[in-house]
C-alpha cells in the first residue's frame, strides 16, 4: 500500500472559554465544538457559523468498578495540534485523501478525551491510561438536538421482542424519515443515522476505528429530541444453530459491554456536517478515522475486482447441454463466461459445502474446490468461496490455511449479524488472518464498515445495507425501493463500500416489479443498474444476474465489466438526499458518471467541465424513450461533449452511464 506523502503538525494555540469550558474550531472556523468539564461532568455542543446543531450532550464511559470518565475530576493538562497530511490509498474511492484537522486533548487521571474539529464533521474518542485490564459497563454517548428536526433512521426488523433481542440482526433494513420526537420506542436504530438541520444543513452520525469494541446503536424512547447510544452487552451463554448451524446465538449477556487491556482503543464517534447534500455523499471521515494499514505489512496482492456470481439468480442458466446447478459443470460455465469478458472472479455462494454441518471440509459430491481453481487459473478467473460465520471460525487457521493452499483467492463470511464484543474480535481475526494467508473477505450478514477495510486492506467488501438481494423475495406495493437507493450514497455509503449486489438484468417500471426468487428483477430502469457500477462503491463488485441473460445483453455486459471498482477520483457532481444523485470517477485516464433519479423522471444537465482540455469520446447509457413501461428500453449513444455540458432525461426510477475516454 501507498504510505503517507506530507504531514504537516504545526501546533495550535489554545482557546479556554472559561475554567469549564473547552473550544476548538475547525480549520476554516465554521463549526465549533464545546466541550463542557467540571463539576456538571462532559457534555459536548456544535454549531456551524453560530448556529447551534446540537445543544449540550453529556458523554462518559463507566466502569465496572464503579469509576466514570465524566471529566467531573481535576483537568491535568489540555494539549492542542493541527494536522494537514495528505494520504494515500490503494483501494479507495480516491487515491489521494487530504486529511486536515485541529486536535484537542483533555487529560485526566487515568483517561483522556481526545476531540478533532474538521472542515466537514467532528470526532471525539476517550483514551484509556490504566496499565492493566478492566471492564467497561457502559459508554454514553448523547445528541441533543435543540429543535425537533426530521431525521432518517434505519430500524432493527428483527428479532423484535424485546430492545435486547435485536442486537441480533442482520443490519439490513430501509430508512424511515420521521421527526426525531416521532423515533419509534419499539426499536433500535443501526447507524449511519442522519438529521435535517437548519438551512440545509445535514447531520449524519457513525462510528470509526471499532477494534475489538461493540457497535453503536441509538435509541430515543421518551418522544424527546435527544438520542442516546446503546450497546450490546457481552455474551455469557451462547449456542451455536439458526440458519444451517452456522451461526452463535445468545441466549445471556453480562452486565457489561467490553472488556478491556491497556491496549484497547475507543471508537471514534463522528458527527459528519454537509451545507450541500452532495458534500455528504463524499464525505471521507469513516475512513480517515480507521487505524492504517501496518506498514511493514505488504497488501500489494490484494486485487480488487469484479465477481460473477451464483445465487442471486440462482444458478438459472439456460442454452446449456447440463442440468445448471451447485455444481462442477455449472461454475466451469461461469468461469467461462468471466473469462470471456474479463471478470476477474467467480464466487461459489451457499451450497458448495455441506448444509448444517458448519464445517468447510466436508464438499458435497458435486463440487471439487481444487479442480475449480486449477481451472480458474487456466482461465485468468480466481475462486471466491462463501462461508457461514461458525464454520469458519471454529477452524479459522486451518480453513485459511488449506483452501489458498488450493488456489481460493478469498472467502465471503456470511451470517454473523452481531456487533457485540465477541463478534468484533472475531472481525478483526478473521481480517488478520485471512490477511496470512493472502485471502481477500467479503463480509455479509455484516454491519456497516468501521473503519476495518482501512486497517486490513484484504477487507474488500461489506454487506450491511437492504440490496438487491431483497427484491427476490421482498413485497413492496409502495416501489421503495428506487427511493431508498438515492438515500444509500448519502447515509450507508458514508460508511465505506457497500455490496448491494447490482447488474439485474430484468428490470421493473413502475407498478410492475414483483418478487421473483429463481428470475429476479430490479425496480426501475436498466440505465439505473449500469448507473449503480459508478455510484455505489464496492472494491469488490458482484454481476448479480445469470451469464445467459448477460450474454443476451453483450451492450450492458461490456460496459459493466469494464468498469473499476477502485478510483483514483471521485467527484459528487450534484445531488438531493432521496431524491437523485450524480457521480463521477476517474481511474487513469478514464472517466465515468453516473446518475440515478426517484419515481420522478428528470431532465439534468451534466456539468463535465471536470474534464478540463483535451477531446474525449462518450459512450452514453441513457433510459429509452419507453423505459417508463418497460424498464428494459434503453440507447447507447456516442454525444458529443465538447461544450462540457451534457443534457440527459431520466425516465421515473431512471438513471445514466457515461464513459469519457481521452483521444488525441
Amino acid at each position: 500500500m501507498k504510505r503517507i506523502l506530507t504531514i504537516i503538525f504545526p501546533l495550535v494555540a489554545s482557546t479556554l472559554l472559561s475554567a469549564n469550558s473547552q473550544l476548538l474550531k475547525s480549520p476554516d472556523g465554521r463549526l465549533e465544538i464545546t466541550i463542557r468539564t467540571g463539576q456538571e461532568g462532559f457534555a459536548y455542543s456544535l454549531s456551524d457559523e453560530g448556529r447551534i446543531l446540537i445543544s449540550e450532550s453529556p458523554i462518559s464511559v463507566t466502569l465496572s468498578d464503579g469509576t466514570k470518565w465524566d471529566g467531573k475530576g481535576r483537568l491535568s493538562g489540555v494539549t492542542r495540534r493541527s494536522s494537514d497530511q495528505t494520504l494515500a490509498s490503494d483501494i479507495y474511492r480516491r487515491a489521494l485523501i487530504r486529511d486536515k484537522y485541529n486536535e484537542m486533548t483533555l487529560k485526566y487521571r487515568g483517561y483522556s478525551l481526545v476531540v478533532r474539529a474538521y472542515d466537514n464533521g467532528v470526532a471525539w474518542r476517550f483514551v484509556s491510561g490504566l496499565r492493566s485490564d478492566y471492564i467497561v459497563k457502559e459508554e454514553l454517548a448523547s445528541f441533543v438536538f435543540p429543535e425537533d428536526w426530521a431525521a432518517y433512521f434505519s430500524y432493527v426488523k428483527q428479532h423484535t421482542e424485546t430492545l435486547e433481542s435485536q442486537f441480533y440482526n442482520s443490519f439490513e433494513n430501509r430508512y424511515d424519515h420521521v421527526k426525531i420526537s416521532q423515533y419509534r420506542p419499539d426499536r433500535l436504530s443501526f447507524l449511519p443515522a442522519m438529521v435535517e438541520g437548519p438551512d440545509g444543513i445535514k447531520l449524519c452520525i457513525t462510528e470509526s476505528d471499532l477494534t475489538v469494541y461493540p457497535g453503536m446503536y441509538l435509541y430515543n424512547g421518551n418522544g424527546s429530541t435527544t438520542l442516546k447510544s446503546v450497546h450490546a452487552p457481552y455474551p455469557k451463554v451462547t449456542h451455536q444453530g439458526d440458519h444451517i448451524n452456522c451461526q452463535i446465538v445468545v441466549d445471556e449477556r453480562e452486565d457489561y459491554i467490553a472488556r478491556m487491556t491497556p491496549s484497547s482503543r475507543f471508537p471514534w464517534r463522528i458527527i459528519c456536517v454537509s451545507r450541500e447534500d452532495k458534500e455528504m455523499a463524499d464525505n471521507d471521515l469513516p475512513w480517515l478515522l480507521g487505524a492504517p494499514a501496518n506498514p511493514e505489512t505488504d497488501f500489494s496482492w490484494v486485487k480488487p475486482g469484479k465477481v460473477a456470481w451464483d445465487w442471486w439468480n440462482d444458478w438459472n442458466l439456460y442454452g446449456v447441454d447440463f442440468k445448471a446447478g451447485v455444481n462442477d459443470e455449472t461454475y466451469k460455465y461461469y468461469i467461462d463466461f468471466a473469462a470471456a469478458n474479463g471478470i476477474e472472479y467467480i464466487l461459489l455462494d451457499e451450497g458448495w459445502a455441506v448444509s448444517g454441518k458448519a464445517d468447510l471440509f466436508e464438499v458435497i459430491p458435486d463440487i471439487h474446490i481444487d479442480e475449480l481453481c486449477r481451472y480458474g487459473e487456466q482461465k485468468g478467473v480466481g475462486v471466491i468461496l462463501w462461508a457461514g460465520y461458525w464454520a469458519f471460525a471454529r477452524d479459522m487457521e486451518r480453513v485459511c490455511k488449506v483452501y489458498s493452499e488450493m488456489g481460493v483467492k478469498g472467502f465471503k463470511v456470511d451470517f454473523m449479524d452481531r456487533d457485540d464484543q465477541q463478534m468484533e474480535q472475531f472481525y478483526y481475526d478473521a481480517a488478520a488472518t485471512a490477511a496470512k494467508y493472502h485471502l481477500m473477505i467479503d463480509f455479509h450478514g455484516a454491519h456497516k464498515p468501521v473503519g476495518l477495510h482501512r486497517t486490513f486492506p484484504n477487507v474488500v467488501g461489506y454487506e450491511g445495507v437492504f440490496g438487491l438481494e431483497n427484491m427476490k423475495w421482498v413485497p413492496d406495493p409502495n416501489q421503495e425501493q428506487v427511493v431508498y437507493d438515492v438515500l444509500l450514497p448519502y447515509l450507508r455509503q458514508l460508511a465505506g463500500p457497500m455490496d448491494y449486489t447490482q447488474g439485474a438484468m430484468r428490470n421493473a417500471s413502475w407498478g410492475n416489479y414483483r418478487p421473483v426468487h429463481s428470475e429476479g428483477m430490479s425496480q426501475g430502469t436498466r440505465c439505473r443498474q449500469l448507473a449503480e457500477y459508478v455510484v455505489f462503491e464496492s472494491p469488490f463488485n458482484m454481476l448479480c444476474d445469470s451469464p445467459s441473460n448477460y450474454i443476451a445483453e453483450p451492450e450492458c455486459t461490456e460496459f459493466i465489466a469494464r468498469i473499476p471498482t477502485v478510483w483514483d477520483e471521485t467527484i459528487v457532481l450534484d445531488g438531493v438526499v432521496g431524491k437523485y444523485i450524480v457521480t463521477a470517477r476517474r481511474r487513469g485516464n478514464d472517466w465515468y458518471v453516473g446518475g440515478m433519479t426517484d419515481w420522478s423522471a428528470r431532465d439534468m444537465e451534466i456539468d463535465l467541465s471536470f474534464l478540463g482540455e483535451g477531446n474525449y469520446a462518450a459512450e452514453l447509457f441513457k433510459d429509452g424513450i419507453n423505459a417508463h413501461k418497460a424498464g428494459r428500453d434503453y440507447k447507447k449513444l456516442s454525444p458529443d461533449v465538447s461544450s462540457r455540458k451534457l443534457a440527459v432525461h431520466l425516465a421515473p426510477g431512471g438513471g445514466f452511464a457515461l464513459r469519457l475516454t481521452p483521444v488525441k
